[in-house]
C-alpha cells in the first residue's frame, strides 16, 4: 500500500492542465493503485493524479458502492439539467461549498490497460466525474462558482489552518462579468 501526500490549494500543479497518457504500462497501473490507496486513506470520493503532483490525465473514484478509474477522460452531457449542492476537495480539506454542476454525465476514457470504458453518472457520481475531470484540466471547483460564492469560499479557504502564505491566486470563472480578473488576498 502506497499512500502519497495530497497537494493543497495554492500548489501550482493544481492549476495546470495534465498531460495526456500515451503509455498504458506498469507505471500507469502503479499510479492508479497509488491513487486508490491514497483515496482510501483520505476517505474521499475521488482523486486526480495532479493532486499527487503528477501531471497525467488519470483519476480514481470510490462512491455509492462504485470503485473505478478513468484515463484520458472526456465528458458529454445528455441534457441541460443541473444540480446545486455541497462539494468538497481533498486539496481543500474540511471545506465544502455549494457548487452548480450538470446533473447527468457520460464519461468516456480508458482503463489502465488501455481498454475503452464508459461511465454514465447522475447526481453525486456525475458531480464527482466532473470535479475530477476538472482537476485534469487545471480547474478547481471554486473556479466554477459565481462571484459571490467564490468570495465567501476564498475567505474560508484563506482562514483554514492548512492554507499557505502568501495567499494563492484564484481564477475567475470566465463566464462571470469579471472575466479575465484574478483575486488575491
Amino acid at each position: 500500500m502506497t499512500v502519497l501526500p495530497v497537494r493543497l490549494f495554492g500548489d501550482p500543479v493544481l492549476t495546470q492542465p495534465a498531460a495526456q497518457v500515451t503509455d498504458f504500462d506498469q507505471e500507469l497501473r502503479r499510479l492508479v493503485r497509488d491513487l486508490h490507496d491514497t483515496l482510501d486513506d483520505q476517505r474521499g470520493a475521488g482523486l486526480a493524479a495532479p493532486q499527487l503532483g503528477i501531471s497525467r490525465r488519470v483519476f480514481v473514484y470510490h462512491l455509492e458502492g462504485i470503485k473505478g478509474h478513468l484515463v484520458n477522460p472526456t465528458l458529454s452531457f445528455p441534457d441541460e439539467e443541473e444540480q446545486d449542492g455541497p462539494e468538497g476537495c481533498l486539496s481543500m480539506p474540511g471545506l465544502y461549498f455549494d457548487t452548480k454542476r450538470r446533473l447527468n454525465v457520460v464519461a468516456k476514457g480508458y482503463t489502465a490497460h488501455g481498454d475503452p470504458v464508459q461511465v454514465v453518472g447522475s447526481g453525486y457520481l456525475a458531480r464527482c466525474l466532473q470535479h475530477e475531470t476538472d482537476h485534469l484540466d487545471g480547474v478547481l471547483f471554486i473556479d466554477r462558482m459565481d462571484a459571490q460564492r467564490r468570495r465567501a469560499a476564498l475567505k474560508e479557504i484563506l482562514a483554514a489552518d492548512w492554507a499557505g502564505r502568501p495567499a494563492p491566486t484564484v481564477k475567475i470563472n470566465p463566464h462571470d462579468s469579471g472575466a479575465g480578473m484574478w483575486l488575491r488576498r
